[in-house]
């Protein structure tokens, strides 16, 4: 039994002498495989609402708290909320429906962190929510937010 203890140990030893070489395993990559992201790089967020609804949903106020977060530390250049809207209902209610969309998007930000900033607001209605085949595009129901951010 000692023998066979004292042969494993050995091999071991070796297995892993064999490993320590005055480089590493690691060092012959010249660069980086991937590079992190700018923290201050402008993203898009979006919002979905029920159907004809302009009301956050508790998912909207995660999204909301989640853009917060990543621009903190940044300088907000400028916020584009775009209201949208499906193709059900008149194309007047569609276009209304999506300016409330925004209007809510923008005062939900303002209300967690965007407070100094000027927003631009959009609506689009339901202009492209009908393809040219005439299907209904899906996922309308909802307000795209574009975040212009800037390092400090």
């Amino acid at each position: 039994m000692r023998v066979s203890t004292t042969i494993a140990a050995s091999v071991a030893f070796l297995a892993l002498g064999g490993c320590a070489t005055s480089q590493g395993p690691w060092r012959h990559i010249a660069k980086p495989v991937a590079a992190a992201p700018s923290p201050c790089a402008g993203f898009k967020s979006s919002i979905y609402f029920d159907q004809a609804s302009a009301s956050l949903t508790p998912e909207a106020r995660l999204v909301l708290a989640n853009a917060r977060d990543q621009a903190r530390g940044c300088v907000v250049r400028s916020v584009r909320v775009i209201g949208l809207a499906d193709a059900k209902g008149s194309a007047d209610a569609s276009l209304e429906l999506s300016r409330k969309r925004a209007e809510t998007v923008s005062a939900a930000l303002a209300q967690n962190g965007f407070g100094k900033v000027d927003f631009d607001l959009d609506a689009v209605g339901d202009a492209g929510a009908v393809t040219a085949s005439g299907a209904a595009a899906p996922l309308r129901r909802r307000a795209d937010i574009l975040f212009d951010l800037a390092p400090r």
